[in-house]
């Protein structure tokens, strides 16, 4: 059940840009979907004049990641990524507005049979999730395939925290502050399904190690997906929602659970986790938030890698 409820606080004139926005999600998400991809290619575009820190870390994480790839190849690598930037902010006007039918036509599923295997043997599910810009939608589809808990942070705009604890929990069982580690211990004891998303950095912290990310030796990455696949019969499912060419829509991807996980060596275990999603990366680079400082947390006495 939806714990957040809308009070009197949020008609605030802080609010209000916020309200604002809202709205013109909700009215955008009325029009056709080539529309929308057409509009959001387009603000994407628009936004990579002005928001040059944001296209200078992007390019910084995908040069990293791949150093092999041209000025010519980073660029164009950008290029998309702006572009799927603008799509994803209408999405999230999709994911909160759309009704569940036209969700569904709009997405495929591929091998859900993992995730039926692990349902009959009883186990708990961590669906291991990354930060693609796809998210809102992939909620969404996630939700109407097989309702879970998700991890999320919270927002620090109460009105548009709202909103996406809304709008994520249109499908779902229950949202899980990222903090609540109990909660999701719970969740897999009860053989319940967990979303969960370790490919951010949050600083350092007793929860995090040092790994590798692609060409990158030291990604600061949240170790707790080995912690929870430790918990007795439950198994890793890596997932993602990739938007797929033109307007054909969208792809709800499952990969089979991940083999001999849990180890007994939780830096292996992480880096794992990492190369799971760097598969899952694979199919759709431009899809991914390189927009986020990835790698800002370095080991003791290393600089910066965006200076």
């Amino acid at each position: 059940m939806n714990a957040y409820k809308l009070n009197a606080s949020f008609c605030h004139p802080k609010y209000w840009l916020a309200w604002l926005g809202i709205l013109t999600l909700f009215i955008s998400s009325l029009l056709p979907y080539s529309t929308l991809l057409f509009l959001g290619r387009l603000m994407g575009q628009c936004a990579s004049f002005f928001a040059k820190k944001r296209g200078h870390i992007a390019k910084r994480n995908i040069a990293l990641c791949f150093p092999k790839l041209s000025e010519q190849e980073l660029d164009e690598k950008v290029r998309l990524n702006f572009e799927n930037s603008g799509i994803a902010l209408l999405e999230m006007g999709m994911a909160w507005f759309w009704p569940s039918w036209r969700v569904r036509n709009l997405v495929t599923i591929r091998d859900v049979q993992h995730v039926e295997k692990a349902i009959i043997n009883g186990q708990g599910i961590v669906f291991l999730g990354a930060h693609f810009l796809t998210l809102e939608m992939g909620a969404r589809a996630l939700g109407l395939t097989q309702p879970c808990n998700a991890v999320y942070r919270k927002h620090s705009n109460a009105v548009l925290d709202y909103w996406f604890y809304w709008g994520r929990m249109r499908e779902h069982r229950a949202m899980l502050d990222r903090k609540d580690f109990k909660g999701m211990l719970r969740v897999l004891k009860n053989a319940d399904a967990l979303w969960y998303a370790p490919d951010h950095d949050y600083g350092k912290h007793k929860s995090s190690i040092f790994a590798p990310f692609f060409e990158v030796e030291n990604a600061n990455t949240v170790a707790g997906t080995s912690t929870l696949a430790r918990v007795k019969n439950s198994c890793v499912i890596p997932v993602f929602l990739k938007r797929l060419p033109g307007s054909q829509g969208y792809e709800l991807v499952f990969y089979p659970a991940m083999e001999n996980f849990p180890s007994k060596d939780i830096e292996a275990d992480t880096t794992a986790t990492n190369q799971q999603i760097e598969k899952m990366v694979l199919e759709c680079d431009d899809q991914y938030m390189w927009m986020h400082k990835r790698f800002k947390t370095r080991p003791e006495g290393e600089a910066s890698v965006y200076s």
